[in-house]
């Protein structure tokens, strides 16, 4: 059993992908896993250093969301500073603790109860997405801080949708010809630096990273095609044992398509799984908790510093200078 929700600092979170584990039946004493989903509670377990100045702190934990194959209950946050919960403009839920210094380090203590479904999308051969589509969902189409589209990236970009040939018809087929470009051409590793970056200039270039390189180009290829996509990130829940601790986080892109709607898609699980690769365009197993979705946010007024590449992990700021030395650490157990 996942100890009273209190501080869990089992294994600090490393700054990478770790991605879902290997898939496989449960290892010997391991409760089964209901094919149509799993119950699991998650905990975060955050660690906020001793503030020796004086000012105005502020504390952001990111939070599981709602989404169509995943449900979120018994949300608890316990911290010793004042805090709510609160929603950006995407819809991402995080909690916002505040606070004057100086002050002791002191923890924060997060527990979910989340419930995850499989998902299988079939889009309709040959449809195409419509102009208001594509108007609904410009947030989608979007430029972004480290993904800058158009001109900009003309020079990366085209090349490999020249590669691709004329597009086919529909955007489901042109969104299977990128997916599979990706997973043929970029490979899986973290060497040197650079990589984690989800900068698409380093993907285009070296053609190798982690999930947020693999994704980046995957979303920037479907974007410049006017294919809305969307970039999301959790942690993976591995699939063969009942509970632990979580190493790192994982990353994934849901592109529009019609018929479908919303289809998951995951290029650095098929590229690190090809025994999978089917699988991971257009079907998902209950092996993630979905936390935040998009690029360059901001967590409301109190967020003075820089937009967020990305939001997977605890940042808080001291009179809006990112304050160093946040830990957090993840752990799950999977529920009857």
């Amino acid at each position: 059993m996942l100890r009273p929700i209190a501080p869990v600092l089992a294994l600090a979170l490393a700054i990478g992908c770790a991605g879902p584990a290997q898939r496989g039946g449960p290892t010997a004493g391991a409760e089964a896993t209901s094919p149509t989903g799993r119950r699991l509670q998650v905990e975060l377990a955050v660690t906020v250093p001793q503030v020796e100045d004086g000012g105005s702190l502020h504390v952001f934990v990111p939070l599981p969301r709602d989404a169509s194959a995943q449900r979120v209950s018994a949300l608890a946050v316990h911290a010793p500073i004042e805090g709510r919960i609160e929603t950006d403009a995407l819809g991402n839920r995080f909690w916002h603790g505040e606070s004057a210094g100086p002050r002791e380090g002191f923890e924060i203590a997060v527990r979910a109860t989340v419930e995850r479904l499989p998902r299988n999308s079939d889009p309709v051969a040959g449809a195409a997405l419509s102009d208001g589509d594509r108007e609904r969902l410009a947030p989608w189409l979007a430029s972004t801080d480290r993904v800058p589209l158009g001109d900009v990236t003309a020079a990366e970009l085209s090349p490999i949708l020249e590669e691709l040939g004329p597009s086919p018809a529909g955007a489901a087929a042109r969104a299977r010809q990128i997916y599979e470009w990706v997973v043929d051409n970029v490979e899986y590793k973290k060497t040197g630096t650079g990589w984690g970056n989800g900068d698409i200039f380093w993907a285009c270039s070296e053609r190798y990273g982690n999930c947020t390189d693999f994704h980046t180009l995957l979303l920037a290829l479907a974007r410049t095609e006017g294919i809305p996509g969307r970039f999301e990130m959790g942690f993976p829940i591995p699939m063969d044992r009942p509970s632990g601790s979580i190493g790192g986080y994982h990353c994934w892109v849901e592109l529009w398509l019609p018929g479908a709607t919303w289809i998951p898609i995951d290029a650095s699980e098929a590229a690190k799984h090809p025994e999978d690769r089917e699988l991971h365009f257009g079907g998902e197993e209950p092996d993630r908790v979905l936390f935040t979705r998009g690029r360059d946010l901001r967590l409301g007024d109190d967020h003075q510093g820089p937009a967020l590449n990305y939001f997977i992990h605890t940042f808080a700021e001291l009179d809006g200078s990112r304050l160093d030395g946040v830990e957090q650490t993840v752990r799950y157990e999977e529920l009857p």
